[in-house]
């Protein structure tokens, strides 16, 4: 694949993606503690727990065969239609095995009351993995400003429609309908900016020459779905329903930031870095950059989630759900370590290091599920989240070891440039939490600690990185600089 993705490229399609998740953000930002207000933990759990199911059963069917499509050398179009019918038979036949079968699973996974939810939501399956290859169209072609608007739309709609439904009254098919409408609107959306449609055209030989590819990368999402959702499964079995449920409600607001910056960036830099795959120099230097910058922008996010957790589960979700104020502080820790990594799946995927992505995740999948059910088992939900942010250490070291061998990068300086950032994210919210806990007399209010906590943090979290990322904060304004230069195309450092 021929290697023309530059800075500017990237950076304007990163822009793009941003764009759309942060215009998203504010009205998740509102509906989550709405839905949580009119929503029991019951109700949350009984939906999180079958969309687990739905979720995975799509992943197998997918089998990885999109995301092939995406570093192809040519666009060939017979590839894209067989591709196409694949999926969308063996998504057919996923559902109605999930419908059929919708009374074993529930049992499974110790939620037999959810059984009729997954009849419903076995026809989310086709819908979710229908939309795949418009999608890969587009990602190959690095044109992420239509997916973003259409990224926008669907979701604005299936939210408005999940907070009307729950005020009048509708349960947990408001959370149904949220996921039905988003889901829709967005394949009718993709498949209208991409220009494809379908044709009656299929090969064989196509399909099976992107299986290598194809199957390595089923397996290592595999192991990172078993990764993210696992503690679903294992609260739901060992804790109950209600625990699933402050869980599931926890980790919606606190994905919140991932949703906005790493979906973004992530989307963008697989492909890009599958156009870097012969320039190890560029590559390197990107792969930096990148995690320099995400990890910049996510870690005081959720470090600062941790550090106003209390008075903020009390003013967004209200008095039932306040109980579970350590949940939402330690998911945010453990999301909070893993800034760095954020980059990594992408560029493992992009340079074609199906074998370490594979691997790394299996272990991940492993530990994490075992301390998880250690944690639940031994103890109750908080005991589970102090696991599951020490796995997310030992997550951190692992990963970076794996990436930064592959990369030909030195371990401990890969390791010092990266976490940098989320060293000062650390500090400045446990100057903010300092702060709290000292000022609860001055600042009775909930909302008050919310605020002045929030404000404090930003401008302590400023003045570090000033003081620690002046390289970094140089590199992206002369980057924004030169976006509005009209002829220049300036690369990447090292291009």
């Amino acid at each position: 694949m021929t290697s023309t993705v530059s800075a500017r490229s990237i950076t304007n399609n990163v822009g793009w993606s941003v764009l759309s998740k942060t215009s998203t953000f504010g009205l998740k930002f509102i509906t989550v503690p709405i839905l949580a207000r009119i929503l029991s933990p019951e109700q949350f759990g009984v939906v999180a727990v079958a969309m687990t199911v739905v979720q995975f059963l799509a992943m197998i069917g997918g089998a990885g065969l999109t995301s092939s499509l995406v570093i192809q050398e040519k666009e060939d179009m017979l590839t894209v239609h067989s591709v196409f019918w694949v999926n969308l038979a063996v998504s057919t036949l996923m559902a109605v095995v999930l419908y059929v079968f919708a009374d074993f699973f529930a049992a499974l996974l110790g939620a037999k009351e959810a059984a009729y939810l997954l009849r419903i939501m076995a026809f989310m399956i086709p819908i979710q993995l229908s939309g795949d290859v418009a999608y890969s169209i587009l990602a190959r072609r690095m044109n992420f400003s239509k997916d973003a608007v259409w990224s926008m739309i669907s979701e604005s709609a299936g939210a408005l429609m999940a907070v009307g439904l729950a005020y009048f009254g509708f349960g947990v098919w408001s959370l149904v309908a949220q996921l039905f409408v988003s889901g829709t609107v967005r394949l009718v959306g993709l498949y209208s900016v991409s220009g494809y449609f379908p044709r009656p055209v299929f090969s064989f030989s196509r399909v099976k020459g992107l299986t290598k590819f194809s199957f390595g990368m089923m397996g290592s999402e595999m192991a990172n779905f078993v990764t993210f959702q696992s503690p679903m499964v294992i609260i739901a079995r060992y804790l109950g329903l209600a625990d699933a449920g402050a869980y599931s409600a926890g980790n919606r607001f606190a994905s919140i930031p991932n949703q906005v910056v790493l979906s973004a960036v992530m989307g963008v830099l697989f492909p890009a870095f599958s156009h870097m795959v012969h320039d190890r120099k560029r590559r390197s230097d990107a792969l930096m950059l990148s995690t320099q910058v995400t990890t910049v922008l996510l870690a005081p996010m959720m470090f600062g989630l941790w550090a106003i957790a209390q008075p903020a589960m009390l003013v967004l979700f209200g008095q039932k759900w306040a109980y579970a104020w350590p949940v939402l502080g330690l998911l945010a820790i453990s999301k909070a370590i893993l800034t760095p990594c954020s980059t990594f799946i992408p560029y493992l995927k992009g340079v074609g290091r199906g074998n370490v992505l594979f691997w790394s995740a299996i272990i991940r999948a492993i530990i994490t599920t075992a301390a998880v059910a250690y944690g639940a088992i031994t103890g109750d939900l908080i005991t589970a989240m102090v696991w599951l942010c020490i796995v997310s250490v030992v997550t951190l070291i692992f990963y970076s070891w794996a990436v930064f061998r592959a990369d030909g990068t030195p371990f401990f300086q890969g390791l010092y440039i990266s976490n940098r950032p989320m060293i000062t994210a650390l500090i400045m919210a446990l100057i903010v939490r300092f702060m709290l806990d000292h000022m609860k007399t001055q600042l009775p209010s909930a909302a008050l600690q919310v605020v002045v906590g929030s404000v404090a943090g930003g401008a302590v979290y400023a003045v570090l990185v000033l003081l620690t990322e002046g390289a970094l904060v140089r590199k992206l304004l002369e980057l924004v600089r030169s976006r509005r230069m009209p002829k220049a195309e300036p690369q990447l450092v090292g291009e």
